[in-house]
């Protein structure tokens, strides 16, 4: 079995686990992550490369976006109360430190308004803005 934990370990991480929680992610995509995965897929967003469920060290992001060093999470309302607020914070303050953006688009505005979810998030992508909705990149972009 040391081959097999060779395999999926880097940078002085075990990520053995993490791969089977992303493959599972993957087949239960929330609404949101579908809608979203369906307009970003094979460069139709602006011509960049999306990646779902992408492992980033120890953590697993929503999307990602690695020619413009950004992190797209599609959130719920349970993220913006209590213990769920305080963990995305400390991770977006993580990502951070690695040199990445963090956009949150709440999952209500892309399921109801999703061409004003996408304009948002190119406001950001093309002159590095944060959000007008207040819960964007925030510091550092």
């Amino acid at each position: 079995m040391a081959g097999d934990r060779g395999m999926h370990y880097r940078g002085g991480y075990d990520y053995t686990g993490l791969i089977a929680l992303v493959r599972g992610l993957r087949q239960r995509q929330t609404p949101a992550e579908s809608i979203f995965w369906e307009i970003v897929r094979n460069r139709r967003f602006h011509g960049l490369k999306f990646r779902r469920q992408h492992q980033i060290c120890l953590y697993i992001v929503d999307f990602y976006c690695h020619e413009k060093q950004l992190v797209v999470e599609l959130d719920g309302g349970i993220h913006d109360h209590g213990r769920h607020r305080r963990d995305d914070s400390e991770r977006d303050a993580y990502l951070r430190g690695l040199g990445l953006a963090v956009y949150r688009i709440p999952n209500d505005l892309l399921l109801n308004a999703p061409d004003r979810a996408l304009q948002d998030l190119a406001v950001v992508i093309g002159l590095g803005m944060p959000s007008p909705a207040g819960r964007g990149l925030g510091e550092g972009w």
